[in-house]
């Protein structure tokens, strides 16, 4: 097992070098100059020029790319360009926000969708599956901001239930953190339930066509027994795999969620980031999500190797 994982690591460092170089590139030989947007629309081109120098965007490519990686070696993600910020600061400010709602979203969607897909399942053709894949086909049709805004109306506006917006730290007490993250985890978590139990729905019309269910039903087990600890959990490697995905989709595309609800996390600040062309900032958060996808992948890959020993060699 040890040495499947040092395998799956050591196939990672190649995938984040070729993230590294194809992020800095495209991010300079895209249209654009932050040195314009530092300097003002008043601004000569000597000045405009001066700012450059002292950016180091007067260099060549790749001179600017091995400062750049040699500065992240060391754990150095450089200082926003327009605030003067430290990179490794602005981020870990933003974060905190963004993985609470990742997380809360995820643990909804997991609790309502592989029930749900279940359930649909077992009950193959009934009302309670024609009910479950019309409302997924509903979750993949109506955009996230949609939903924001109508579970907003509702549960906020109407009910007077939950806030409208914000976020509170969890360091400001547990009963406000978690009324402000009900709302946007839902709204974030909507198309991610419909998928997921999609997915756990076909998986398990899979699994109950086989030999050793039709054995356990013989035995006499229960449907509880039979569904959740024979069909589920040998219907979980593709089900483990969209909830993995998912979950790092969920922490790269807050961004909607984040502009609905005035969060202040890492989806807001990539969007500054990007409309101000602070390279700095752009690079690390997008080696950040690049990152989160191979740890995530990682680890999906280790979950497959302990429900699946052949998997590891």
């Amino acid at each position: 097992m040890f040495g499947y994982f040092v395998r799956r690591l050591l196939a990672a460092v190649p995938v984040m070098l070729v993230v590294a170089l194809s992020v800095f590139l495209l991010l300079r030989l895209s249209p654009g100059d932050p040195a314009t947007i530092i300097a003002g629309d008043m601004a000569d081109a000597e000045q405009v020029a001066n700012i450059r120098a002292a950016l180091g965007l007067d260099q060549p490519i790749h001179t600017q790319f091995f400062i750049w990686m040699g500065n992240l070696l060391q754990g150095d993600f450089g200082t926003s360009l327009i605030s003067q910020t430290p990179v490794m600061t602005m981020i870990t400010q933003r974060l905190e926000p963004t993985i609470s709602l990742a997380l809360a979203a995820i643990l909804f969607t997991v609790l309502i969708s592989v029930p749900l897909g279940v359930i649909a399942a077992w009950r193959q053709g009934s009302w309670i599956d024609n009910l479950v894949m019309s409302a997924s086909v509903v979750g993949f049709s109506v955009p996230v901001f949609v939903i924001g805004y109508l579970v907003i109306y509702v549960f906020a506006i109407q009910l007077q239930w939950l806030p409208v917006q914000g976020y509170s730290s969890l360091d400001k007490g547990l009963g406000e953190f978690a009324r402000r993250l009900v709302l946007p985890a839902l709204t974030l978590s909507s198309v991610y339930i419909a998928l997921i139990a999609r997915m756990t729905r076909a998986s398990m019309l899979e699994v109950l066509q086989e030999d050793y269910i039709r054995t356990a039903r013989a035995k006499g087990l229960s449907s509880h027994l039979v569904l959740f600890r024979h069909a589920l959990r040998n219907a979980g490697v593709p089900i483990l795999t969209v909830i993995g995905t998912g979950f790092a989709l969920m922490v790269s595309g807050v961004v909607v969620t984040e502009s609905v609800f005035n969060i202040p996390g890492l989806g807001r600040l990539i969007v500054d980031a990007v409309l101000a062309r602070d390279y700095p900032v752009i690079q690390a958060l997008i080696l950040l999500t690049a990152g989160l996808y191979v740890i995530i992948n990682l680890l999906i890959d280790l979950s497959y190797a302990l429900t699946d020993p052949r998997i590891r060699y």
